[in-house]
């Protein structure tokens, strides 16, 4: 028996070519090509009466060939051999293209199993180039249930089908991992039946069970992963904080925080003092006072004599960070230093100098400050903001900085409980479900073009009123096929046509860092009245002064998306206001855009959107953070998930097995879990 180790080339037909076609699948082992799984399946076994065939929907039905196959030379590399054939309902015309040698196979008088689909009215109904085995061969294209596959150019269906066939038939498939327990209490098939059962299946029904024994498989994988990463944590030991006394910071804030902030607060007060690295996410949504929450953290970090590095996603939020924490931070002793790469040479080896030497306390800049360049005396805690698009592998090299230094990671994405549990399955979670007191909800509305003069005269009304408006493009430039509003050019209109009295910005992701960056600071700066923008404002600095944002074809949206960019503004003390633009008149649609209207509670949409939508438009097309899953879909799994995960949970805390030699198996996989879903974030 071959190894799954081995390489693909030990297949017959497949040479270098076929090869390097294969490795742009990320296929270069046996188990790899095992572990290729079918995308969809064409289900062949109903043999269907040519009466019955619909217009373009493929089918197989047996027919006798009724006259000598025809071929005719039309011009230079195009030849068209003809066929009648025809069952007891009906005849129908074969066409074949460039196949001449159709007409040496389709026998006069005898029967054979086609599968193609129908074009035309039934007068006439012709079939173009359908596939087709006589009803002595064995079922390799017909009267099955056809697996069909990811493809890459050269490669088809056919040659990925017979190469896994082959690989099949030579070697063992993939140990089973999976407790015989489990298996037998949610009904999973045996590995080495499933994996026989996802290429080869007898039947749909097979077919689907195959595959809920795969996604179960990997949501178990997973989960068992974060079980163990809590275990080894738990082994893990730091001096305990004692110092837990925050009367102090409660004195120093100009404001009273709301109950769900004080219960972050004593929940990361307890980690500290555990003894055990903190791993803790605080989740809230926007203007829920989750800054706050860190500035808490690092205060107890300092006071037991540790340094705090704060993270931020860009330079403006990191500076933003740094202005409001200096206020508030600094005349409780502690020192508080911003780094950034706007800095001098001079300045950052300078910082870096104080850094290393203990000489500063709370350091804020982006995560550049975690790099080899950067030396932290004392590192306790680290502070990510808005990181939460950062998977488990990418929170565990965070705090490399330190020793088992706490981690608190911050997000503004709300994320439905299931979701969460996923994504963040490593992490202690606290919810900032309240909003500050005299936070006043954005109020939301949903028009139409025929609202655009009235809206236009809006956006004047409210930079009139000394305010600031936030226009947001689903396109930067523009796409006849598409037909959005594209970012360049509805700023130019706006600009030269509709406000030429009004200062109009543009930002958009295709331009340079540092361009954003100043535009954005220009912009909270007061220096523009509207700002045009894609939604790389969706994480963007806080401006209190922008009291609109108007989102244009807001059906192309999803709901939590639309409720990030909504969070932009209503961070000040006026009434603000938040505009939907659609004319896409579909029912479903419109129901999405409404059920932003009538509520701002961002969990409520996040499970909205799930329902609708998929998970998809929480983690964008990488499924930021997520673990890559060969077979799994968020979108449709999610029961199948919370089983896994129950069943994992259940097996490790009644058995323990996961930590001994048995389940050697088991620990591999989940390595290589990780380890794939680190290498596709880099």
């Amino acid at each position: 028996m071959a190894r799954l180790s081995d390489p693909i080339t030990i297949l017959k037909g497949i040479g270098p070519t076929k090869a390097k076609q294969f490795a742009a699948l990320n296929i270069f082992t046996l188990e790899d090509l095992i572990c290729h799984f079918p995308r969809a399946y064409e289900d062949r076994t109903k043999l269907i009466p040519i009466e019955k065939l619909e217009p373009d929907v493929p089918a197989c039905f047996k027919a006798m060939v009724m006259n000598a196959p025809r071929t005719s030379h039309i011009r230079k590399g195009l030849d068209i051999t003809k066929v009648q054939v025809a069952d007891h309902t009906a005849r129908l015309t074969l066409t074949f293209f460039n196949q001449k040698y159709t007409a040496e196979q389709l026998q006069y008088g005898r029967e054979y199993i086609f599968y193609g689909a129908v074009s035309g009215d039934f007068i006439g109904y012709n079939m173009a180039s359908p596939v087709f085995e006589s009803l002595d061969s064995p079922p390799l294209t017909t009267r099955r249930v056809l697996p069909v596959y990811p493809l890459t150019a050269g490669l088809s269906n056919a040659s990925v089908l017979k190469a896994v066939q082959q690989a099949l038939a030579i070697c063992d498939p993939p140990v089973e991992i999976l407790p015989e327990e489990v298996r037998q209490e949610y009904g999973i098939l045996p590995a080495e039946q499933a994996y026989y059962a996802i290429h080869q299946p007898s039947s749909m029904e097979e077919a689907e069970l195959a595959k809920k024994r795969l996604i179960f498989e990997e949501f178990f994988v997973f989960s068992a992963g974060l079980s163990l990463i809590r275990a080894a944590r738990a082994t893990k030991t730091v001096s305990p904080y004692e110092k837990l006394d925050l009367s102090a910071f409660y004195d120093a804030l100009p404001f009273t925080l709301t109950g769900a902030q004080n219960r972050a607060i004593e929940e990361i007060a307890t980690d500290l003092s555990r003894g055990t690295p903190m791993n803790r996410l605080v989740q809230g949504d926007v203007g829920s006072g989750k800054t706050m929450v860190a500035a808490a953290a690092a205060y107890l970090a300092v006071q037991n004599s540790q340094q705090a590095a704060l993270m931020a996603p860009t330079e403006i939020l990191a500076e933003q960070h740094f202005h409001g924490l200096i206020k508030l931070l600094s005349p409780l002793g502690i020192r508080v230093s911003l780094l950034t790469g706007s800095l001098t040479p001079k300045q950052k080896k300078l910082l870096r100098e104080q850094i290393a030497a203990h000489e500063t306390d709370l350091i804020i800049g982006t995560h550049a400050l975690l790099t080899d360049s950067t030396a932290f005396a004392r590192l306790g805690l680290v502070i990510a903001d808005e990181q939460h698009r950062f998977g488990v592998a990418q929170r565990s090299a965070l705090t490399d900085k330190g020793v088992n230094t706490h981690l608190l990671v911050m997000s503004a994405t709300p994320i439905p409980r299931t979701l969460a549990l996923l994504m963040y399955g490593d992490l202690d979670v606290s919810i900032l479900d309240e909003l500050p007191p005299g936070r006043e909800p954005v109020d939301t509305f949903l028009v139409n073009e025929s609202y655009r003069t009235r809206l236009n005269g809006f956006i004047r009304k409210q930079v009139a009123e000394g305010h600031q408006c936030f226009v947001v493009c689903p396109a930067v430039e523009e796409n006849e096929m598409l037909n959005l509003k594209a970012a360049e050019v509805w700023a130019e209109t706006l600009q030269k046509t509709v406000f030429p009295d009004l200062r109009v910005s543009l930002l958009h992701g295709q331009m340079k860092a540092a361009e954003k960056e100043a535009i954005m600071g220009d912009f909270a700066a007061g220096k523009a009245d509207v700002l045009v923008a894609t939604t790389v404002i969706e994480v963007g600095v806080d401006v209190p002064n922008a009291t609109l944002m108007v989102i244009e074809d807001a059906d192309r949206f999803g709901l939590s998306q639309l409720h990030q960019l909504r969070g932009r503004v209503g961070r000040g003390k006026a009434k603000s206001y938040c505009i939907l633009v659609s004319h896409n008149k579909n029912p479903d649609t419109q129901q999405r855009m409404k059920a932003l209207c009538q509520t701002t509670d961002g969990f409520r949409i996040a499970e909205e959107d799930l329902r609708l939508r998929g998970p998809g438009d929480f983690f964008g097309s990488r499924q930021s953070g997520l673990p890559v899953f060969r077979v799994a879909n968020l979108s449709y799994d999610l029961q199948t998930l919370k089983d896994a995960q129950q069943a994992s949970a259940q097996w490790i805390n009644r058995s323990g097995t996961a930590q001994t030699p048995e389940a050697e198996a088991l620990r591999c996989r989940i390595g290589q879990l990780f380890l794939r879903s680190q290498n596709t974030m880099n």
